[in-house]
């Protein structure tokens, strides 16, 4: 049999980064460095960097337990930064005479780390805020302090939504009021009657023009939210009855998220800049033109307009929008407006990444048969046995498909009575050989036919892993958005292994069996063989975009830890400089309606009787109340017992403990406390 180019030579960390894609979907942020541990460059040149498998040992020396969402600030500064810089280009080369005013999504991200840092470091780029709720817009409007950026409000609203939106004016907010449906027109005029203000309005259009990718079912004439034309035409003519025309100074279109084809994207920039001009001439003044949201981002580095993917670069976005605009403005001689998107998931989704620890694997349990199954006394193991020692490249199609008839008739012969439990087990035995050694010679074949496709999902290992898919990658579970997933060291050797990846819960849709590909998904995952006692570590990438607050409580795995890591150009590392805690027994329990006190008592209770029918001793007693109270205030996750019993665990300290979950409606974080940040350079 002919040795594969990995059995050649020796395996390097460029196969480790060929075998994940990470130059793909890395861009600038990820690679494997010689020592064969990933490394992240946070302010995306190259330079400084921080290798995953350091700073995950230094934040378990803290004492910080798997699985942890480590979040990299200089990559939302970096990101900030490339947004800005690829339209400012777009604007230059067009000799364009508006400028670029990029808005955050709160939705994308609420959590406050996240905006308060955008915020700040959009500050010379005039970042915004986007808000489409009550909850979201009292955030935006707290926290947009810099008097360039602008608040767009969309969602639903109600007279206190719109009174205090148009109240915040007087703080110095430029806050729009987007109407997304026909009759908040008329909430608007009347608060504006009776505060005696002028607001600023903007209009939401419904396109015709669709996007692409999974949520292409949210756009076009149907889509729950926007404007037909001749309500856009009513609201120009209704603001003019009232005097308020000149209020109406924004144009906003949404074609959804993920957008994967720029010839979505060009075509609904067509539709709205025809609406834009149209209802300037209809002498509603505009200035901005809101171009939503839906800039895409590679999660599989395909290029392609997969579903994961984006067949465009930023650049190219930048330039078809500044272009189109520009186009039908000077068509009709119109002012060119200034350009707003909101480009939440481009903005947030490279930032974050999930570590987690591998738990356990399970394979199936074959063994080499011994050689008296050649004559065992049912005709049909015989024959397995006959297919698996027959079996060649050449004849492997044929002892494959003799070999699923064998077992089949093992599994009748046995539940007819006529086959044994060891005779099936011995029939089972030979049934997954003779796949095995299909499976080695397929691999080797530069076309297997497709019956075999599903060979390896079948023989996959099992790796269990201590996280939570529902938690922390809730749209794997409900969209099968797919996610760059690799172990963040051992890249020196090769990951021999082929395996699904199961969590926590005790839920048969709690695993991950889809991963990125560069020409389709694969159904299994290539990973090193788990020693035990020996920590093995995996990362799920770009999970900043709507993990967390998507995430819920299936079997009360609440939040993860949550580390802010920042580069210390200074001393040549890192600094960490905020650790949100995790949840802890105590809290997820909380809300869910128990009481610590009301369970310790009730284990008291059932401990005191047991003691009293002397089914429990009194030592015995103490040590249960004991254990019972500490795994209440413990992670909800599980812990490697790798310390001695005589060493104490170290403590945790500098973080910030919640006193609601980041992924629960309606919760938000508790206030941040100055004492509870953790410094440290690495």
């Amino acid at each position: 049999m002919s040795k594969t180019n990995s059995e050649l030579r020796s395996w390097t960390v460029r196969d480790s980064a060929e075998l994940y894609q990470v130059q793909n979907w890395g861009g600038d942020y990820f690679s494997v460095r010689e020592d064969g541990q990933v490394v992240v460059h946070p302010d995306g040149s190259g330079g400084t960097q921080v290798g995953l498998l350091d700073l995950v040992r230094d934040l378990e020396k803290r004492g910080y337990e798997m699985p942890m969402l480590l979040r990299f600030s200089d990559i939302l500064r970096n990101r900030v930064q490339t947004l800005s810089r690829s339209f400012g280009q777009a604007i230059s080369a067009y000799e364009y005479r508006g400028v670029y005013r990029p808005v955050y999504p709160i939705k994308v991200n609420q959590q406050r780390d996240v905006v308060e840092e955008l915020v700040e470091y959009g500050r010379e780029s005039r970042l915004g805020l986007e808000a489409g709720s009550k909850p979201e817009v009292l955030v935006a409007l707290a926290h947009m302090d810099n008097p360039d950026g602008l608040i767009v409000c969309n969602g639903y609203k109600d007279i206190g939504y719109v009174e205090t939106v148009m109240l915040a004016q007087k703080l110095g907010r430029h806050a729009i009021i987007v109407i997304d449906r026909f009759d908040e027109l008329e909430t608007v005029i009347k608060v504006s009657r009776r505060l005696e203000m002028r607001p600023h309005i903007g209009v939401r259009a419904r396109l015709a023009a669709r996007g692409a990718g999974k949520w292409v079912e949210s756009t076009g004439d149907r889509s729950k939210f926007g404007l037909t034309t001749a309500e856009l035409v009513g609201v120009v003519d209704r603001l003019k009855e009232e005097g308020l025309l000149d209020c109406l100074e924004l144009l906003h279109f949404h074609i959804g998220s993920q957008i994967t084809a720029i010839r979505a994207i060009k075509d609904a920039l067509r539709e709205a800049s025809r609406i834009f001009v149209e209802l300037h001439q209809l002498g509603a003044g505009m200035s901005l033109i809101d171009i939503g949201g839906g800039l895409a981002v590679d999660y599989d580095g395909s290029k392609t307009n997969w579903h994961s993917s984006t067949d465009y670069t930023l650049q190219e976005y930048a330039n078809d929008v500044v272009s189109a605009i520009q186009e039908a403005c000077d068509l009709k001689g119109i002012p060119h407006p200034d350009i707003v998107s909101e480009s939440g998931r481009a903005l947030v989704a490279h930032h974050a990444l999930l570590v987690f620890d591998v738990l356990g694997q399970a394979s199936l349990p074959i063994e080499t048969p011994v050689a008296d199954l050649a004559e065992h006394e049912s005709p049909v193991v015989r024959s397995l046995y006959e297919s698996w020692k027959a079996l060649t490249k050449k004849n492997y199609q044929e002892c494959y498909h003799d070999a699923l008839q064998n077992k089949e008739e093992a599994v009748s012969l046995f539940n007819l009575g006529y086959l044994d439990l060891r005779g099936r087990a011995a029939a089972e035995q030979l049934f997954w050989l003779v796949c095995m050694k299909v499976r080695r010679i397929v691999r080797e074949l530069d076309y297997a036919p497709e019956e075999f496709e599903g060979l390896e999902r079948v023989l996959a290992d099992t790796y269990y892993c201590n996280f939570s898919v529902f938690q922390s990658m809730p749209d794997h579970w409900a969209v099968k958005q797919l996610f760059p997933i690799m172990p963040i060291h051992r890249l020196l050797e090769e990951p021999r292994r082929r395996a699904v990846l199961c969590d926590l819960t005790c839920d048969s849709d709690g695993k991950v069996d889809e991963f990125i590909d560069l020409h389709d998904t694969k159904r299994v995952l290539e990973l090193h063989e788990h020693k035990q006692g020996e920590p093995y570590y995996v990362g799920v990438f770009l999970v900043g975009a709507y993990q967390e607050i998507l995430g819920d409580l299936h079997n009360l795995f609440g939040d993860t830890h949550a580390i802010h890591v920042s580069l210390d150009g200074e001393l040549g590392g890192y600094q960490i400089e905020r650790v949100v805690d995790g949840d802890s027994i105590n809290e997820v329990l909380g809300y869910v309606q128990y009481g610590r006190e009301e369970l310790m008592r009730r284990v008291r209770r059932a401990g005191e009787i047991a003691v009293r029918n002397k089914q429990l001793k009194l030592e015995e007693l103490a040590l249960l109340i004991r254990r019972y109270d500490e795994a209440l205030s413990g992670y909800t996750y599980l812990s490697r017992d790798d310390v001695p019993e005589n060493e104490p665990r170290p403590a945790v300290t500098g973080g910030e403990s919640a006193a609601t979950p980041r992924g629960a409606a309606g919760a938000v974080n508790a206030p941040a406390k100055a004492a509870d940040v953790a410094a440290g350079q690495g």
